[in-house]
């Protein structure tokens, strides 16, 4: 049996391991002309992911990440508002995304070739690559992102919406911190919640996968809400004018909007998380959507990831559900045997309903940050995570529906 998979990012990965694991030839195709271990967001890592690694013999190991023990909250002054003893492991993403390259053999992971059309999709399916080649196998995997070119095969009416508010995101070197302000935060997982809006950060690992004290790295993410038709489409426009319609690339993003955005942080944040704001290079933000689908599967092809449903980042369960995805189809396939059409109704039906299940935590998390609350339950759960014991509480951990 063959498969193809477009998108060689981490459920790309995933899926190919697992489906390499049952004995399927598979090629993947990354339409990125370069590696993707570059990318320094950070991620927790959940019990899930560790055993999805663990699942086609791949050990983490302990230096996987930051251990962190404490959560907690501080207001604009600095002044400790609540905290939460936690137990998590914080790690970056280009550190899954290297154990899981380095274990996939070269030869099957194509760089700079994407999905261009999808021929045949009954039975087998069939495709053609943007090298203008044509490509036949047992399954088509589309793991290529909020962007999805299989999603309008699978589920062509979903589409992404735009939650209301953006995050701000960047990196700071743990040497690059004053004595004063690395005390404060750095060896926790710290929230601060100006009014409307949300600010969360953690240790992850530094350069090179090294978790040495010293040589690590801060994240933050900093949720500000920002109007769709009034502020987002300057935000999204570069200085010579040309507007990008979801996301616009750190490099091009204004300077004057890094300006204001450190502005701001002197006022709202307290004086270590202002610090921070201030050294990440860069510093670039990225508007936040929901994506959810009826389906993952149809015919020979099917989605996974956020392909497939794109949960707010509150819940940190991006690149766990993602791998959950992959280890769901090889289940399914193992216990369908040779009936690979009975294996992805399967999938569909279990992992749909997960899917719509972490979308909707997200956004019950994420409500109070929405400029506009569209409903009655939005404006319950508003009120309900706007404290900060719940938003300690239910950021970034397991979720189990």
């Amino acid at each position: 049996m063959r498969a193809i998979i477009i998108g060689g990012s981490i459920g790309g990965l995933f899926t190919a391991h697992y489906l390499r694991k049952l004995g399927w030839e598979v090629d993947v195709y990354e339409r990125v002309g370069e590696e993707l271990a570059g990318r320094g967001a950070g991620i927790m890592t959940h019990p899930e992911l560790m055993a999805a690694m663990l699942g086609i013999g791949l050990d983490p190991g302990e230096e996987v990440g930051v251990p962190i023990h404490l959560r907690k909250t501080v207001d604009a002054s600095g002044a400790l508002v609540g905290s939460l003893p936690m137990e998590q492991v914080a790690t970056a993403w280009g550190r899954v995304y290297r154990i899981l390259r380095a274990a996939f053999p070269d030869a099957s992971y194509h760089h700079g070739i994407g999905l261009d059309q999808v021929l045949e999709n009954t039975g087998s399916v069939k495709v053609r690559l943007s090298d203008g080649s044509t490509q036949s196998a047992d399954l088509l995997v589309g793991a290529d992102g909020i962007r999805s070119t299989v999603r309008g095969v699978v589920s062509p009416q979903a589409k992404p919406e735009y939650a209301g508010y953006i995050a701000w995101r960047g990196l700071v070197e743990e040497g690059d911190f004053s004595p004063a302000a690395r005390e404060a935060i750095f060896e926790q997982f710290v929230f601060c919640l100006p009014p409307g809006e949300q600010m969360l950060a953690y240790p992850v690992a530094g350069k090179g996968d090294v978790t040495l004290p010293g040589r690590r790295r801060y994240n933050f993410v900093w949720y500000r809400p920002v109007d769709e038709h009034i502020e987002l489409p300057g935000m999204l426009t570069d200085a010579g004018g040309r507007q990008f319609e979801m996301n616009i690339p750190p490099p091009l993003i204004r300077p004057e909007l890094v300006a204001r955005m450190r502005a701001d942080a002197e006022q709202l944040l307290s004086p270590a998380l202002a610090e921070m704001v201030h050294k990440a290079e860069p510093a670039f933000f990225q508007p936040i959507y929901d994506l959810t689908v009826d389906h993952m599967a149809a015919g020979r092809a099917l989605i996974t990831g956020d392909a497939a449903f794109v949960a707010r980042p509150h819940c940190g369960m991006g690149v766990t559900k993602a791998a959950g995805d992959a280890v769901a189809l090889a289940a399914a396939l193992t216990r369908h045997g040779s009936d690979v059409d009975a294996a992805l109704r399967a999938y569909d039906a279990e992992r749909v309903p997960y899917g719509h299940a972490v979308v909707n935590h997200a956004r019950h998390l994420g409500a109070y940050m929405q400029a506009q609350q569209k409903s009655a339950e939005e404006r319950a759960m508003a009120e309900r995570y706007r404290t900060p014991e719940a938003v300690m509480r239910e950021t970034a951990v397991p979720f189990y529906p």
